[in-house]
């Protein structure tokens, strides 16, 4: 499972690096999301995300970290609305 997370971050980054170098306005936004969502992705893999266990820390010792968790949730906020400025300011360029 670790090695498909892998691949799955490094063809989005390789994808998102991509499109980010082309000339046009589009490709360069759609390469942008893409990127931010690998770094999303990176973030959330890091915080050994388990399945039936407590977000806080329990008596048994076993837990889930929240800050990954709640910084992913911030990133999404903010990558989207950098992506609708980013829109914004190539439809006023054109």
């Amino acid at each position: 499972m670790e090695a498909l997370i892998s691949i799955v971050i490094a063809v989005l980054t390789g994808c998102g690096i991509y499109l980010a170098l082309r000339g046009r306005t589009f490709p360069v936004i759609l390469g942008l999301t893409l990127l931010s969502y690998a770094v999303n992705l990176f973030i959330f893999v890091m915080g050994r995300l388990q399945s039936g266990v407590p977000a806080v820390i329990s008596s048994r010792g076993e837990y889930t970290d929240p800050i990954p968790q709640a910084l992913v949730l911030t990133a999404i906020v903010i990558s989207f609305a950098m992506t609708a400025f980013m829109l914004v300011l190539a439809l006023r360029a054109r």
